[in-house]
């Protein structure tokens, strides 16, 4: 069996390792199994990128289709274009897509139209926001997708109710969840951490990234001034996108209780998240692997598509509302850490239940 991996962006990483690492488990009994690895380069900070690929034992990709910014609709015509040539020149029996990137829905659509089967990792999120193009990429993902791997019930309920012929839908569990546990015994600390004079259990990890909370230079000013402030003798640990820093510009130096340094790669970040006080965030995927490491978790949105992380973990939604942030935080403090667990099947082992099925369906 020829299997084509497609990963596009940093979340994807995390995603596609256990996959590979199962695949090449398989590989050493002696399984016929085949799998190509394509990097799209939706995100193209190539050096970051390297270093994910290192700390998760991911293989060099067989191809880079080096697709770099641009818009949506860019970047969806040179993915779609890049993988059409890819899949006539590799022809594969599947191409398994993960996450909700653009590269996600991209190689589902060439795929589809080339008469090859799909599974979606991560199938069936549903967040409701359609001013979030991650929803746009989930929906027509799953339109196209033959086999549905799902994180939670409730994913799989909202296949169902989009109609999708329930011998489609497997509960599998989460393979970000997977690699959480499987590099847990070598998240390290920074190589800046203590020359920053910052201690463990001290500080808040802040990250943001969506453009509805980034892109307005204002309103991301007023958001970072509230959490300093609520923050009160705490340092906050910002790892800041440098699109997010040019938007800043010289108001970057206004902040005496934020610790602003680049973006981290896999291992030193989970080490941030796991010594953290509490994680203020708009990443759905972080909320995911709070709730498992027992950190509570606040997300600046109005909406999610992990509403496990709420009703069972360690997640607060708190909508665009700096008072409501506040007044959370503050109970956070009083009160402490609510009791919470960890969703059904968030076990490590989800990549090795899908690649049982894949098997199973190919027979």
């Amino acid at each position: 069996m020829k299997i084509t991996i497609v990963a596009g962006a940093r979340p994807n990483f995390m995603k596609i390792a256990p996959l590979i690492r199962q695949i090449k488990n398989r590989q050493e009994q002696r399984s016929d199994i085949h799998f190509r690895l394509v990097h799209t380069g939706q995100h193209y900070d190539t050096a970051l990128s390297d270093v994910f690929f290192e700390q998760l034992h991911i293989p060099k990709p067989d191809v880079n289709f080096n697709v770099g910014s641009g818009s949506q609709a860019e970047q969806t015509a040179a993915i779609l274009t890049a993988f059409e040539k890819e899949l006539i020149e590799n022809p594969c029996d599947l191409v398994l897509v993960v996450g909700d990137v653009t590269s996600t829905m991209a190689c589902a659509i060439t795929a589809k139209k080339m008469g090859v089967k799909v599974a979606h990792v991560e199938a069936g999120i549903r967040s409701g926001d359609w001013t979030m193009p991650e929803e746009i990429n989930r929906k027509v993902t799953d339109c196209l997708t033959d086999l549905h791997f799902t994180t939670s019930v409730s994913a799989s309920e909202n296949l169902l109710r989009e109609g999708v012929n329930p011998q489609q839908i497997h509960f599998v569990g989460n393979v970000m969840i997977d690699s959480l546990l499987h590099s847990k015994p070598h998240f390290k600390a920074p190589d800046w951490f203590a020359e920053a004079n910052l201690e463990s259990g001290k500080y808040i990890l802040l990250t943001l990234h969506r453009p509805s909370n980034v892109d307005n230079g204002d309103q991301l000013l007023q958001t970072l001034r509230t959490i300093e402030q609520i923050a009160g003798e705490r340092v906050v640990l910002f790892p800041i996108h440098p699109r997010t820093k040019h938007v800043l510009g010289s108001k970057i130096n206004e902040f005496k209780r934020i610790y602003f340094t680049s973006p981290q790669p896999y291992l030193e970040f989970m080490w941030l998240v796991q010594n953290s006080s509490c994680v203020i965030t708009d990443s759905g995927g972080l909320s995911e692997e709070t709730t498992v490491l027992g950190i509570k978790c606040f997300t600046l949105r109005n909406s999610t598509e992990r509403p496990e992380t709420i009703e069972i973990g360690t997640n607060t939604l708190i909508g665009t509302d700096l008072n409501v942030l506040s007044k959370a935080y503050t109970s956070f403090l009083e009160n402490g850490l609510r009791t919470h667990g960890i969703p059904e099947l968030w076990d490590g082992r989800a990549a090795e239940r899908i690649l049982e099925i894949i098997l199973r369906e190919n027979d």
